[in-house]
C-alpha cells in the first residue's frame, strides 16, 4: 500500500473515532473546552465511557502525529531505531511509530 493508502486509511479512522468521541462527550455531559482528565476526576462513576474516551482520545493522538511524520517525510521508519517499518505491520497498524523489534522492546519493559 503507498503512503496515500495508509493516509486514507488513517483519515477514515479519524472519521470513525471523532464520531464515537462526540457521543462519548455527549453520554459523559462533557463540555467541548474541558480535557479529558477533568472529566475524569468529575465522573468517576463512568469508568467503561472514560476509558473509551481516553483510548480513542490515544489513537487520535497517534493517527495524528503518523499524519505529521508523513508531512515531514518521515513517515514508514521507525522512530526509535530509524529502520523502515514493514509494509505488513503499517497495514495493520498505519499509525504506529515503532518497528515490530522496538515494539516488541516496550512490550517487554511493560510487562
Amino acid at each position: 500500500m503507498s503512503h496515500h493508502g495508509y493516509k486514507i486509511k488513517m483519515l477514515r479512522r479519524l472519521k470513525e473515532l471523532g464520531g464515537r468521541l462526540e457521543h462519548v462527550e455527549a453520554e459523559l455531559g462533557a463540555e467541548h473546552s474541558k480535557d479529558w482528565e477533568e472529566l475524569a476526576v468529575e465522573r468517576e462513576g463512568e469508568e467503561v465511557l472514560e476509558s473509551l474516551g481516553a483510548a480513542g482520545q490515544a489513537e487520535i493522538a497517534r493517527i495524528l502525529a503518523a499524519l505529521k511524520r508523513m508531512t515531514d517525510g518521515e513517515y514508514g521508519y521507525c522512530v526509535e531505531c530509524g529502520a523502515e517499518i514493514a509494509a505488513e505491520r503499517l497495514n495493520v497498524l498505519p499509525e504506529t511509530p515503532l518497528c515490530h523489534a522496538c515494539a516488541s522492546r516496550h512490550e517487554a519493559h511493560r510487562a
